[in-house]
């Protein structure tokens, strides 16, 4: 077997762990981006998330790092995933949130159109 051929078969497999693995969910968006639960006043970038309840465990998620990729509208703006994913670091809590991930407007808009304000998601 060539070098290409098993650098085609190991990226194929990671790509089908990291589907695998990939939890659905929902997103929405936030622009102030300080204070923030796990950082203070500290700024962390915009490249960032607010965890929901369910994936928010006490502040144990604070400071880890989440793969987003939209899946689809859950309100009638059509189409307003770009086919992108990012990765964001989870800096805040987002008590009694709709969402799963209330992203920054910057990564969400990497994602998504922002017009949706709220999208489905995976997220790994």
């Amino acid at each position: 077997m060539g070098l290409e051929k098993i650098v085609l078969t190991l990226s194929i497999v990671a790509c089908l762990v990291s589907i695998s693995t990939a939890k659905p969910g929902i997103a929405t968006f936030y622009t102030n981006y300080v204070p923030s639960a796990c950082y203070g006043s500290t700024q962390e970038g915009v490249m960032i998330a607010a965890a929901g309840d369910a994936i928010w465990n006490n502040g144990a998620a604070c400071g880890k790092y989440v793969t987003v990729k939209c899946t689809g509208p859950r309100n009638p703006v059509p189409h307003p995933c770009t086919g992108e994913s990012v990765k964001v670091k989870i800096v805040d809590h987002c008590p009694g949130c709709p969402s799963t991930l209330d992203l920054s407007k910057e990564a969400f808009t990497k994602i998504a159109n922002p017009v949706a304000g709220i999208i489905n998601i995976d997220y790994w």
